[in-house]
């Protein structure tokens, strides 16, 4: 099995035509390596605007060091993609993090095609697998690519981030440096189906309604944590700061609490937070 690791740059411009901003892509970085991670190819291409007057933001142009005659008279979106599939093959794709995956969706939406990525058929986001490598993953506090580097002990240059085939490669050396810390084939997806676009662009959410058949009921009941007896709630649930808030109150020990829930809604869960604060003779 090869793997192909993938980093794009954008530019994000105004579209008339679309009456909105658009991440246009503007560079293809790529490294292919074998089962044992041994390099075998490299993909580097830059990809001429068509969006917003053809010009670089300035902060584009200050982290990519590219200017917009660097990107004149390049290839189009077409032709780069075209040749980065011959240049995939039957390779898993990977990315740092799922950013580069809703840019090409997001490009192949705009020029004209589906939200399917057609040289997409197996993924592999490296972000989640590295972190999960290190025992550190956590969904709503992702790592950027640098500081990973840095948390491990890769070296790399400053100066060559926000390059695409450069960031390819430290995600390489990242990739190497953890493995086999994690089962790899965990984190490889099958790409070619509805459910990994439904999942992909899903956007997470807080439920603001406690009457959201999502909601379970049953986290809302509190327990004293001193005799162990179930809270009466002596105020209605308001909603403040995606958390519902309540009053309590302990017969038993006549201690009066604060509990908060919040209910985040993901593709196929539901994350429930829970706290139970207790209320000061002062605050009551």
């Amino acid at each position: 099995m090869n793997y192909v690791i993938l980093d794009l740059e954008w530019n994000t411009a105004y579209s008339p035509q679309a009456h909105r901003f658009v991440n246009e892509i503007i560079e293809f970085g790529a490294v292919k390596v074998d089962a044992e991670l041994n390099e075998i190819g490299e993909f580097e291409r830059l990809i001429s605007p068509r969006i917003g007057r053809k010009k670089l933001t300035g902060r584009v142009k200050q982290l990519t060091r590219l200017t917009n005659e660097d990107l004149a008279g390049q290839d189009d979106f077409a032709t780069v993609t075209r040749d980065f599939t011959d240049f995939l093959g039957d390779a898993v794709l990977m990315t740092w993090g799922t950013s580069d995956i809703h840019t090409l969706i997001e490009n192949y939406e705009y020029n004209g095609s589906s939200r399917v990525i057609p040289f997409l058929s197996r993924y592999c986001d490296l972000q989640e697998y590295c972190e999960r490598a290190i025992d550190r993953y956590d969904e709503g506090n992702q790592i950027g690519l640098g500081r990973f580097a840095e948390l491990i002990g890769v070296d790399f240059s400053e100066e060559e981030q926000h390059r695409a085939a450069a960031d390819a490669y430290l995600s390489l050396k990242c990739l190497k440096s953890v493995i086999p810390g994690y089962p790899l084939e965990s984190c490889i997806l099958r790409a070619d189906c509805d459910e990994f676009y439904d999942r992909l662009l899903f956007k997470n959410h807080y439920l603001t309604s406690l009457s959201d058949p999502d909601v379970d009921r049953g986290m809302l009941k509190f327990n004293c944590d001193v005799c162990g007896r179930q809270l009466r709630r002596v105020k209605q649930w308001r909603l403040h700061n995606r958390s519902f808030t309540a009053d309590f109150y302990c017969k038993a020990c006549d201690r009066r609490f604060t509990g908060k829930v919040a209910f985040k809604k993901l593709y196929d869960d539901v994350k429930v937070t829970r706290k139970l604060t207790v209320k000061e003779k002062t605050e009551q």
